[in-house]
This record gives C-alpha cells, sequence and structure tokens, in this order.
C-alpha cells in the first residue's frame, strides 16, 4: 500500500524522478525530493501541493555523502519516519572508448555508482533499525546487455545490477527485511541524452529514442506498482521499456 508511504526520490527535477513523484504523490505517499536543480524541485512540489499531494524537498547532490544523510534527516524531521528511498539519479555521456572522455568516465562512476552507494549509506541504519525499507534504483537495459558507446555507463549500470541483487540476498539472509527494486528502463524520453557530448553518438542516439521512445509516465507506473507490493514479497528486477523497441 503506497498511501502514506515516506518516499525519498533522487534525481527527482525531471523525467522518472518527476513523474515518479507526481504519480506516488496522487497515490497519497508523503514525499521527500532530492537533485540539485532546487529550482526545479521547488515547482514539483508545489505541484504536488496544488494537487492535494504531500511534498518537500532539498537541494542533493548524490556525490556527496553529507547530502545523502541530510536527506534522509529531512524525511525524519518533517515526516517522521522513512519507508522507501528511490535512487533515481544518473547521467549518461556515452562516447566510444577510443575518444577518451575520461573526465565523463569519472563523472559516470561518481554519479551513477557512488550516488547509489551514498544513498544505500544513509538509508540503511534507518532501515535495519526498523527491520525494514524499501530501496528502488535505476539501472538501465545497458545494465543487462552490451551496447558499443556504453562502455563506461554499461559498466556502471551493471554494478547496480549486482549491488542490488546482493543488498537484496544480504537484507533475506540477516533477516531486515529490507526489499530492493531494480529498474532496467529501455528508450524513457528524458533529459538523460542532454548530457552526451560525443557528436556521433548524440546523433545516433536522438535518432532511437525518437523513433522508440516513451514518456517517464510509463517507468513511474512501474515504480508505484513495487511499492504497492504486499510487504512479505518482493519483484526485485523490472525490464521496462517500449513495446516497439525490438532490442
Amino acid at each position: 500500500m503506497i498511501e502514506n508511504k515516506v518516499i525519498i526520490i533522487t534525481g527527482a527535477s525531471s523525467g522518472i524522478g518527476e513523474a515518479s513523484a507526481k504519480l506516488l504523490a496522487e497515490k497519497g505517499a508523503k514525499l521527500v525530493l532530492g537533485a540539485r536543480r532546487e529550482d526545479r524541485l521547488k515547482q514539483i512540489a508545489g505541484d504536488i501541493a496544488a494537487a492535494g499531494g504531500e511534498a518537500v524537498y532539498q537541494a542533493l547532490d548524490v556525490t556527496d555523502p553529507a547530502d545523502n544523510e541530510a536527506i534522509v534527516k529531512l524525511a525524519q524531521d518533517r515526516f517522521g519516519r522513512l519507508d522507501a528511498i528511490f535512487l533515481n539519479a544518473g547521467i549518461m555521456p556515452s562516447s566510444p572508448v577510443s575518444a577518451l572522455k575520461t573526465g565523463e568516465w569519472r563523472q559516470m562512476v561518481d554519479v551513477n555508482i557512488n550516488g547509489v552507494l551514498n544513498g544505500v549509506a544513509a538509508v540503511m541504519p534507518v532501515f535495519t533499525a526498523q527491520k525494514s525499507g524499501h530501496i528502488l534504483a535505476t539501472s538501465s537495459v545497458a545494465g543487462l546487455k552490451a551496447y558499443p558507446g556504453a562502455s563506461v555507463y554499461g559498466g556502471t549500470k551493471w554494478f547496480v545490477r549486482n549491488f542490488m541483487e546482493v543488498l537484496r540476498m544480504e537484507s533475506a539472509a540477516e533477516g531486515t527485511n529490507i526489499r530492493t527494486a531494480t529498474l532496467y528502463p529501455a528508450a524513457i524520453n528524458t533529459e538523460l541524452l542532454d548530457t552526451i557530448t560525443d557528436a556521433g553518438m548524440a546523433e545516433g542516439m536522438h535518432g532511437l529514442y525518437k523513433t522508440y521512445g516513451i514518456s517517464p509516465e510509463r517507468i513511474a507506473g512501474v515504480v508505484a506498482f513495487a511499492l504497492d507490493l504486499p510487504e512479505d514479497m518482493t519483484v526485485n528486477e523490472f525490464t521496462v521499456g517500449p513495446a516497439s523497441q525490438p532490442w
């Protein structure tokens, strides 16, 4: 049941994060929104409030452990508890390895890997103490299959896949009742493509998404499904994409 659950969403300023926040608020969740663009968070929280929902927000850089700890504290201070976190922040500046965009490689590792680790580290003491909690994370179909141009991006998303599955297994063995759900989206129309600086890769990806892309609201529906499952079960992996995309 989603109603009255307190849920943190990272990367909440647009795309899948924004769509998920608005849908979960409609279903009665209390949202705690984090992203770097505080102006966008303010607007989204205002939209949620205008529609009768509840949301608070705070600027969040997922690469900073202190920011992650602060947003967990905000959830507890404002709503008295925390039920779930959706680790959705990510970047995708894809390029061939030969382009040697080493700065972008490091950015992807910092946001896509360390951002997940920081979020999990911030919520684990709370979830372990209360022996309940739900951790969701956005991986990618590039975390399931290898794609030219996505060597580092795909590597970061393979990490999320492995980390989340081990977390699920360990939590079950330890009896902490912490559930996980990893999402593997395909072509979803968000701002993710805007992070690509390699001209050839950008042209190809924009063409692919123009042909196949679907709205982030479709992923939000999957997030809501995962969060609405009974407490004694989990669906821990979701591969989601356009019905017309053949791979």
